[in-house]
């Protein structure tokens, strides 16, 4: 079943469109990209994605420290409850 919708607005002087949803539409072929290889990257786009890597990392760690810090595993006085 395919589901279809006109778009008309005073912007289109007043020619219609037919609008298909994507899961709806007829699928494409997908392109192979087995034969192209790695990508070369110059010395900046590198430094780039290794910070980015590295600010990753470190917001993963910040929410594990704050999930264990809201669950009690990381007690200030000693592992004792007051």
């Amino acid at each position: 079943m395919i589901l279809q919708n006109t778009l008309s607005s005073p912007a289109t002087n007043g020619r219609t469109f037919l609008v298909i949803h994507p899961l709806d539409d007829v699928q494409e072929q997908k392109c192979e990209t087995k034969h192209l290889g790695a990508m070369k990257m110059t010395p900046a786009v590198r430094l780039s994605l290794l910070a980015l890597r590295a600010y990753l990392v470190l917001m993963m760690v910040m929410v594990l420290y704050h999930a264990l810090d809201l669950a009690g595993v990381l007690a200030q006085n000693g592992g004792k409850t007051p």
